[in-house]
């Protein structure tokens, strides 16, 4: 990739959808590891490049290169949750210098926000702190705010072994990280 195309230290760039090559800063002292391009990319490519009238939910925001990258691609609501004020408060920057409308941030833990009663989500994304492996407890709790056929994207040290209702669509990994798309499926 040429350096004109890089995100500068401390900033992500949004990959596609209509603020292509945007760019958003990640909180400094918090401790953020953002997607990296590459594998937003990869991801895109699974979901179609499109989420237009999705109703989607980041659950571990902190820096929101995943919410926003939805968002830039048509979904008609992001809900992104964190609980780091650091990440809060460029969450909230990134949110009005991108003008991204749809996105809604959420201040709270992320498995107190599963455990409240509310709307249901077409796509959801799974990207927790970087040593808190995905399990089906977590997987768990997150059934009950999905809609039939929802997808999560969830991103880990290592792959999360899956049992229906849920279905595997795809895998990969990218150096420390593994990363699948997983299909809710309830009978």
């Amino acid at each position: 990739m040429n350096s004109s195309k890089r995100a500068r230290p401390g900033r992500v760039r949004i990959v596609g959808g209509a603020l292509r090559g945007r760019q958003i800063t990640v909180a400094q002292g918090a401790d953020l590891r953002p997607t990296p391009d590459r594998v937003r990319e990869t991801l895109f490519n699974w979901l179609g490049q499109r989420l237009d009238g999705a109703h989607c939910l980041d659950l571990y925001a902190g820096s929101g290169a995943l919410g926003f990258e939805a968002a830039s691609r048509g979904a008609a609501r992001v809900v992104m949750v964190e609980n780091d004020r650091r990440a809060l408060a460029a969450l909230r920057r990134a949110r009005e210098s991108l003008g991204a409308g749809a996105a809604e941030i959420v201040a709270g833990d992320a498995q107190e926000y599963l455990a409240r009663p509310g709307e249901r989500f077409d796509l959801v994304f799974l990207d927790p702190p970087f040593r808190q492996n995905a399990d089906a407890t977590l997987l768990g709790r997150l059934a009950p705010r999905l809609q039939p056929g929802a997808r999560v994207y969830l991103e880990a040290a290592q792959a999360a072994a899956v049992r229906p209702p849920w279905r595997e669509l795809k895998r990969a990994r990218a150096g420390q990280v593994s990363f699948q798309l997983l299909s809710w499926e309830p009978a």
